[in-house]
């Protein structure tokens, strides 16, 4: 029986991802995985309307093109299916803010990840707490079968659609971000006007830049600007009747909480301790992929980052028994 050299923790798409590039170098490898299926963020937790909101090129896995016939946007399934062929990442568990007086709400309160449809609130009251992509567009999705929603937005935030975002990220492979930014922030403010009289309003610093240094993704909007109607200032003393909180309030890591030794790769929030490009290598053997909060393309990154690197430890330890 031959030994296994490496023990992949989770089989989401950067382990999947990760497992195939250690193939290709003939690392045999192992996938431990606590659900019933891969990528179960994917096939259990997403709404019904969701698309990769990055266009397909930027959606790859290793050694795994996408066929000249995938749409360029890939709605969920069509994703789902092309992974038929972190591990524990960065969506590990729903994180919904501590908020007092939520357990004696009498209505219906979900996270994102529990969000499926809007069918069965059709003329509620439904308040969208977060307005990150996930936000914004199941605000979109309940407005559709005639849910009367209130979005909460709280910190500045740019409003792209999927195209600026798509010739931005080509653009980036040719001009420094600050020019690709400019362009970029441009072509928003000539689409969607001064958004501020709804409340919602830019970083100063441009989208890409956000995205390099935050991590914050910018918004793409599929329809939900064109339907806000308002701005409603609460203050202190002022109520609205709810029948449906959704927390779209986005996950965290949760690596920190089984790993005995997280320390070794990891931080005190589950991310890692090392900064872009290296936060992929930690000590002792412990590597993370899918942790740099650039998404698929991301994940290839550090996929195959860590296989190259276990191949060479490998290699390094051969040299020295010969």
């Amino acid at each position: 029986m031959e030994e296994v050299v490496v023990v992949i923790v989770g089989a989401g798409p950067s382990g999947l991802a990760t497992s195939v590039c250690l193939n290709q170098l003939s690392i045999l490898n192992v996938i431990l995985e606590r659900e019933d299926c891969y990528a179960s963020l994917w096939k259990k937790r997403t709404y019904d309307r969701l698309t990769i909101h990055l266009a397909k090129e930027f959606c790859s896995l290793p050694f795994m093109p996408h066929l000249p016939t995938c749409p360029t946007f890939m709605p969920k399934d069509i994703f789902v299916q092309y992974l038929d062929v972190v591990a524990n990442g960065e969506n590990g568990e729903d994180f919904v803010p501590e908020l007092l007086g939520l357990d004696s709400f009498g209505g219906v309160v979900i996270h994102a990840s529990e969000y499926k449809t809007g069918k069965q609130y059709e003329d509620k009251e439904a308040l969208v707490v977060g307005c990150g992509n996930s936000g914004i567009e199941i605000a979109y999705d309940l407005s559709n079968f005639g849910t009367h929603t209130s979005i909460v937005v709280k910190s500045p935030f740019h409003v792209l659609t999927k195209e600026m975002v798509h010739l931005g990220m080509v653009l980036l492979k040719y001009l420094p971000v600050f020019l690709v930014d400019t362009f970029i922030t441009i072509l928003s403010k000539f689409k969607y006007d001064d958004l501020s009289k709804y409340g919602i309003y830019r970083p100063k610093k441009g989208p890409f830049y956000v995205k390099e240094i935050m991590g914050r993704s910018p918004v793409l909007d599929v329809g939900t600007v064109k339907k806000i109607q308002n701005k409603v200032q609460f203050e202190n003393g002022f109520e609205k009747e709810f029948d449906v909180i959704v927390f779209a309030t986005g996950y965290k890591s949760v690596a920190n909480n089984w790993l005995r030794d997280y320390k070794y790769v990891l931080n005190d929030d589950g991310m890692p301790k090392n900064s872009f490009p290296t936060h992929w290598k930690g000590e002792n053997g412990l590597y993370c992929a899918g942790l740099s909060r650039r998404g698929i393309f991301g994940v290839s990154m550090d996929a195959k980052a860590i296989a190259d690197d276990i191949k060479m430890i490998i290699n390094n330890k051969e040299k020295k028994l010969e």
